[in-house]
């Protein structure tokens, strides 16, 4: 009877451990989801575009070919690699987190100068071409996983350096729940989006209530403004990451005068407002000097990636295309 009592003495002790766990891995990842804020706006973002010029029937299929992509992304590639990483070469996440801190700098800027300057794109006229709707299919799916590897690698880059040091499976399941957890918010977001206005329509048409129709109008009209929102918010949002990740980056490198300045100014001018108000401007004025931050070395990146990385990549993939 006693050696029964002492094994469910140890069964609980280990209930207990494993519930204990269970919470640092939730905890951990909420945290580390949290920092991840810009690449998971700016992916939400860059979804639906990809969905242009189908039929209504093909959007969600193809909203979940992606998803299930991002997920493979995350979990069979991205997850072993960021462990690999953290065990053997932990040294190598802070420049990898910057890597990904310039990309969003460079994605933002890029976003504005565009839309400051807009110019012709022979890629985005093709993308009229719909005589071949499953390769047209085949071709945007693959183009969109493709583009949601690299969003993917900044958000668990991000999520691997919030994670305290800890047992490899703590670290794995973290990783693991941040994953799944971001890719079903950021492809559900993005399935309700590109339905709304779908939505809206039926209730326009088939509601009988003249409040349930009037709704479906308002969602309808209201549709161009969200998405051109999104994409305002997720452009702040990158530059906003990307700037923090530059300037603490460059802190623990040892070049701690940006993150310093940044902050005292912040401090400085928090302490010109109501004490009430003190928290929410220094939180702001912080991020602000973030944002410009990214900003400023988004536009130095601009120029470079154009006129430099974009076409010796181009070339390389039309080399690796014609040896094939």
């Amino acid at each position: 009877m006693s050696g029964l009592l002492a094994l469910l003495d140890d069964v609980a002790a280990i209930a207990k451990v494993a519930a204990a766990s269970v919470d640092d891995v939730v905890g951990q990842a909420t945290k580390a989801g949290s920092k991840a804020a810009g690449a998971v706006i700016d992916d939400a973002a860059v979804t639906p575009k990809y969905l242009h010029g189908f039929e209504a029937s093909r959007e969600l299929p193809i909203v979940w070919r992606i998803a299930k992509g991002s997920l493979k992304n995350k979990l069979l590639y991205l997850l072993p690699v960021g462990l690999a990483l953290s065990a053997f070469a932990p040294w190598s996440i802070a420049p990898l987190l910057m890597l990904g801190g310039a990309y969003l700098c460079f994605e933002g800027a890029e976003k504005i100068v565009h839309a400051l300057f807009p110019h012709a794109d022979h890629v985005v006229e093709a993308d009229f071409d719909v005589q071949d709707p499953a390769h047209l299919e085949e071709s945007k799916a693959a183009g969109a996983i493709k583009t949601d590897f690299i969003l993917s690698a900044e958000i668990m880059t991000i999520a691997l350096a919030e994670i305290p040091k800890s047992t490899l499976w703590v670290e794995a399941a973290t990783l693991a729940v941040v994953g799944v957890a971001i890719t079903a918010v950021v492809y559900g977001g993005v399935a309700l989006i590109v339905k709304a206005d779908d939505l809206g329509l039926h209730m326009a048409k088939g509601g009988r209530l003249n409040l349930t129709r009037g709704a479906g109008r308002g969602i309808v009209r209201a549709m161009p403004g969200v998405l051109k929102a999104l994409t305002i918010v997720g452009t702040a949002a990158m530059l906003w990451v990307g700037g923090a990740i530059i300037i603490h980056g460059l802190e623990q490198l040892g070049k701690a005068g940006p993150a310093h300045l940044a902050h005292d100014l912040a401090v400085g001018t928090a302490h010109a407002v109501p004490r009430v108000a003190k928290g929410a401007v220094e939180w702001f004025v912080g991020a602000a000097l973030n944002g410009l931050a990214g900003l400023a070395l988004g536009l130095l990146l601009v120029p470079v990636v154009t006129h430099g990385i974009a076409p010796l990549w181009g070339r390389l993939a039309r080399l690796r295309g014609e040896g094939q």
